[in-house]
């Protein structure tokens, strides 16, 4: 996509100082620009957007997507487009290899695509060696970018376009939180809302703060209101996003607790179901749970991160609580939510972890029975105090452990998720199944799958279902007719 004779040269001189102002000025410099270039070629400019990682990450692919569409491009679902951008996750290494991986597919792609762009962003360019890697051997990519200026992606085109160079834009921290640009949810009828940003726990393991930057949360009204206009835009669930939800509201001006968040957007009509994730065990508070109790709309799930069940393993994590403390959560939480799903996570094979330190981790899963858990094997982070510990686990160790709790976990969980075969309850109905045209699938307020003859009609709304046979981690079922 040649556009050296579309060039607005004063655009930069000329765009306002405040967000979201200057962004949306750049949304409509480079919509002229797109809009003359698809007339004078008779070409629709296409983007595909890769999101890897967490819903974080997702939610942020949502805020790009909605940038690219008001500039002028149309979503494909192929990487052989005018506009390719991969949002990064680096929580695990694996996850940097795929990017390398794509990336040199790609270049052959825009080797027969002149004019083609593409953008890197996400957590994995908040790493300075990465970044220097792409610098040296990734020529091919036009824009990088990181976690904190994901807003400024029509600027950044802008400058890419007159520039003819490779643009990078990272910061190091922010305390920026811009609103009101526009987005592109995935699900007409859910969303992802972002009511905090960063991360203060620095778990030993874990490089999310460094690449994601220090706790700030939205200020309530401007989450209830973008609640609001989506629910008059047709959603009726929500997801509420942050690295820990459970200490949204600490860095406010007027701090304000999650639980009191959850209480106000409880009262906004229309809206059906809320989640939220992730939440912490240590700040998980008792008034949260009464919130959750007494709820009509927030879901019968909740996700509560483990990570290992021995009290040893989980100091060297700094996960701030130990084995009991989190036993005893659970036993509150049950009390007050009798139907609630827990689902979770584990490390296996973090540094020093023995046999001893993992039939903890065992017991625990044994103890609770989650309806599912994701399992990982422990991935050495630069940069992580994890890293430089000097008993690592051979991996052939960590590979009979995650086997072992891999069986574990999916015995329980299949048992665990069936206990409402038989049952008629609400699911909502999210998409045709991928397998089965004749099938639609949803999900229930727990979070589980759902497949059921259906049709698209169905798409959207939340309807009874007779949940006839649990299949170990989903269920298949019959829409439920009154007679």
């Amino acid at each position: 996509m040649s556009q050296n004779n579309y060039q607005n040269p004063n655009a930069q001189a000329m765009a306002p100082s405040a967000e979201p102002d200057r962004q949306l000025y750049f949304i409509k410099v480079l919509r002229e620009r797109m809009a003359k270039y698809m007339t004078d070629t008779g070409r629709t400019l296409t983007y595909n957007v890769v999101t890897f990682g967490c819903q974080m990450n997702a939610r942020d692919s949502e805020k790009l997507s909605g940038i690219l569409e008001s500039v002028g491009y149309t979503r494909t679902d192929s990487e052989d487009a005018d506009f390719v951008i991969y949002n990064t996750c680096t929580v695990r290494e694996n996850a940097n290899l795929k990017v390398y991986g794509r990336l040199g597919t790609l270049k052959k792609v825009k080797e027969n695509r002149p004019g083609m762009l593409i953008a890197l962003c996400g957590c994995m360019m908040q790493e300075p060696h990465v970044v220097q890697k792409l610098r040296d051997s990734y020529r091919h990519v036009d824009i990088i970018f990181g976690t904190h200026n994901i807003y400024k992606l029509a600027e950044l085109i802008y400058d890419r376009l007159e520039s003819g160079s490779m643009i990078i834009d990272l910061w190091k921290d922010t305390d920026k939180i811009v609103e009101d640009l526009p987005n592109r949810r995935k699900y007409p009828f859910k969303s992802g809302i972002n009511i905090m940003f960063g991360c203060n726990n620095f778990c030993s393991y874990c490089i999310v703060p460094y690449v994601r930057g220090r706790e700030r949360s939205r200020r309530p009204e401007d989450i209830l209101e973008e609640i609001r206009r989506d629910v008059a835009d047709g959603v009726v669930e929500v997801m509420l996003l942050g690295q820990n939800v459970n200490s949204y509201g600490k860095t406010l001006e007027n701090p304000v607790t999650f639980a009191s968040l959850l209480e106000e957007i409880e009262k906004i009509e229309g809206l059906e179901r809320i989640r939220f994730m992730t939440s912490h065990p240590k700040d998980l508070s008792d008034d949260l749970i009464q919130v959750m109790a007494r709820s009509k709309k927030i879901c019968p799930h909740l996700h509560l991160p483990l990570q290992s069940g021995s009290s040893r393993i989980l100091k060297r994590m700094n996960r701030k609580y130990t084995k009991e403390d989190y036993l005893h959560l659970v036993e509150k939480i049950r009390s007050a939510c009798p139907d609630i799903s827990l689902t979770t996570d584990i490390i296996v094979g973090f540094p020093g972890e023995t046999e001893e330190d993992f039939q903890e981790t065992l017991d625990v899963v044994r103890k609770v029975g989650y309806d599912s858990a994701y399992t990982f094997i422990y991935s050495k982070r630069n940069g992580t105090p994890a890293a430089a510990m000097e008993d690592q686990v051979p991996e052939h160790v960590i590979k009979d452990r995650f086997d072992r709790l891999l069986k574990e976990v999916q015995d329980i969980a299949s048992h665990v998720c069936a206990r409402h075969e038989g049952q008629v309850m609400d699911v909502l109905v999210e998409q045709i199944n991928h397998q089965d045209a004749g099938l639609v699938t949803g999900r229930l307020g727990n979070n589980t799958v759902v497949h059921f003859p259906g049709d698209a009609s169905l798409i959207g709304r939340i309807v009874p279902v007779h949940l006839i046979e649990c299949k170990g981690f989903y269920y298949m079922g019959e829409l439920y007719e009154k007679r």
